[in-house]
């Protein structure tokens, strides 16, 4: 089993910078890739970006290249999503989740989700 918690969202500003946090615990947790998804308003949920524990590889949906970068601290089990210039597009509720590949946009591919953490950005 993988715990995954997020913190650090909140409303925010056109033009701020935010970082999300996702803390990992279980026994295999480091086994998995580790992604960002989010979910806007009458929207799916998409694919932000994934990473991975062993070797810090990261993978980005196109949307997300230009202002979304993540990261990990593996002393502390800590997955970051750190978004600059935010837009009020970005309001969404951000998911960590695990899963098999970094390079799956699909959520089917992964198989432990957090409870999601807001993030409203006011114009």
């Amino acid at each position: 089993q993988v715990q995954l918690v997020e913190s650090g969202g909140g409303v925010v500003q056109a033009g701020d910078s935010l970082r999300l946090s996702c803390a990992a615990s279980g026994r295999t947790f480091r086994s998995y890739a580790m992604g960002w998804f989010r979910q806007a308003p009458g929207k799916e949920r998409e694919f932000v970006a994934a990473i991975s524990w062993s070797n810090g590889n990261t993978y980005y949906a196109d949307s997300a290249k230009a202002r979304f970068t993540i990261s990990t601290d593996n002393a502390k089990n800590t997955v970051y999503l750190h978004i600059n210039s935010l837009k009020p597009e970005d309001t969404a509720v951000y998911y960590c989740a695990a899963g098999a590949s970094i390079y799956s946009h699909y959520e089917v591919t992964y198989d432990y989700w957090g409870q999601g953490t807001q993030v409203t950005v006011t114009s």
